[in-house]
């Protein structure tokens, strides 16, 4: 911010009676400020507003996890009081031990899982399927080369001869 804008924004604090009071400061070097409702210079009411001074002034270096939770919590009011600092070690304490848990937990259910598809799923059986399923004798047994049967037991298509020629023709 060049010191033109600076000074005007200064004028405008003064003029406007905003008063910024700085509440306090992320590990990130963020700086959350709190200006209460007041009245500005023409009589109108406005109202409370929370800001964050970001440490890194580009938004293009602006990431989602650069504001902690509970500080974001604060500035969307969805809380009253500005977190304290014992509260924010307390929760990123929390947070390291419940990832830890969680990767324990996958680690656990990981093993678990390969062990009972081991259990539960059967060999695979080794089947051998002859024929093409358009084949006339597709889950019989092939027509062999040589005739098995007598004329009494003569089933038609069970015999073809040798050659593989067709005497019909």
């Amino acid at each position: 911010m060049g010191w033109p804008q600076g000074l005007l924004r200064g004028l405008w604090r003064v003029l406007s009676k905003e008063v910024k009071e700085q509440v306090g400061t992320d590990r990130f070097g963020n700086k959350y400020y709190y200006i209460p409702e007041h009245k500005n210079w023409r009589g109108q009411t406005v109202r409370e507003k929370r800001i964050v001074e970001a440490a890194n002034k580009r938004e293009i270096d602006y990431e989602v996890g650069d504001i902690p939770a509970e500080w974001e919590a604060w500035i969307r009011k969805t809380r009253k009081t500005p977190p304290t600092v014992e509260e924010i070690l307390k929760n990123e304490q929390y947070r390291g031990e419940m990832q830890t848990k969680s990767k324990d937990f996958y680690k656990k259910e990981k093993l678990l899982s390969e062990e009972s598809r081991k259990e539960l799923l059967a060999p695979p059986v080794q089947t051998q399927i002859k024929g093409h399923a358009s084949a006339p004798y597709f889950g019989k047994e092939e027509p062999s080369v040589a005739p098995i049967s007598t004329g009494k037991t003569f089933q038609p298509g069970s015999w073809m001869p040798q050659d593989g020629k067709s005497h019909n023709q």
